[in-house]
């Protein structure tokens, strides 16, 4: 069975840094497993590698479309084994790195993922006419009624993910959640976790969000907002919805601010909620730990020769 290699871990915990030095040491390239780098346009708030750091390592799910495009865990699940195959055919290990936790699982395991073939849509009409028709709000109840630990695991505000959800329901008479233990390993992986004192974790957080401000966050926060006049993913991605209040003259830029720290704090909480109770991942910890990358790697190495 192919070999793969994941690391995981809440946002802001250094999975990019520590990724990029662990493949030069181990003969890796990496595969994006976030739900968000693989749109052009999007790039501060979804703390994509930059040029600079992907010149070091090659990456692929990277940049591979625009935010206008439907992309769906199946599309990612197809790409990826794609990108997979290329990596492994070329006599290096595939590096899985992300922190979308159910992209992860559905790649590294053979999820249901209740598309009949790939010519389908990944959302039914019936739940984007019903979104359309009751909201956000309405979409969210809709799926706890049906499917209440699927719906405690997306946020209200996810509407693509609720539609998602709801679909795989109505086309496989399952609950979504039920579907997800029932799953069988597709690669021979090793799945590696970062984490550490939840306080320090969440003071990087913020300053991390201070340095998006930096580097232009807002303006990029502008562009997603200037075309939320139809309907796509990133409109629902922390980083970008927190300004929407400040566009619309409701909120000052402080509080939006102080909004996306939160949500971004809150989001990291329900990584590793998923992480801890969907997958099995041998945790270690880059902050307190200045051996972490050692350890880590003489564990990859010891894997990869078993």
């Amino acid at each position: 069975m192919q070999k793969v290699l994941a690391l995981i871990g809440p946002t802001a915990i250094g999975k990019t840094d520590l990724a990029i030095k662990l493949a030069q040491k181990l003969n890796a390239e990496i595969i994006s497993g976030d739900s968000m780098q693989i749109y052009r346009e999007v790039a501060i708030g979804t703390a994509k590698a930059t040029p600079e750091e992907q010149a070091q390592v090659k990456h692929y799910l990277v940049d591979n479309q625009s935010i206008f495009e439907e992309f769906s865990v199946k599309n990612f699940v197809d790409q990826a084994m794609e990108a997979i195959d290329s990596v492994s055919s070329d006599r290096k290990l595939p590096f899985l790195v992300g922190g979308t936790g159910f992209y992860v699982n559905a790649l590294l395991n053979d999820m249901q993922l209740g598309e009949k073939d790939k010519q389908e849509t990944s959302v039914e009409p019936v739940w984007e006419k019903f979104l359309e028709e009751h909201g956000t709000e309405a979409l969210w109840l809709e799926l706890e009624k049906r499917d209440s630990e699927a719906a405690h695991k997306i946020a209200r505000s996810d509407s693509r993910r609720a539609m998602r959800a709801l679909t795989v329901i109505d086309r496989t008479g399952q609950k979504f959640s039920e579907q997800q233990e029932t799953i069988q390993p597709r690669y021979d992986y090793l799945l590696i976790g970062l984490n550490s004192d939840r306080q320090k974790i969440y003071e990087r957080i913020n300053l991390r969000v201070d340095k998006m401000m930096q580097l232009g966050l807002l303006e990029e926060a502008k562009y997603v907002y200037e075309n939320r006049d139809r309907e796509y993913q990133v409109l629902q991605a922390i980083g970008y919805k927190e300004f929407f209040p400040y566009f619309e003259g409701k909120n000052s830029l402080d509080e939006c601010v102080k909004a996306l720290k939160t949500a971004s704090r809150r989001y990291a909480k329900r990584q590793l909620t998923y992480f801890r109770n969907k997958l099995p991942v041998k945790w270690f910890d880059p902050l307190d730990d200045p051996n972490c990358a050692e350890k880590i790697q003489k564990t990859v190495e010891e894997w990869l020769n078993v």
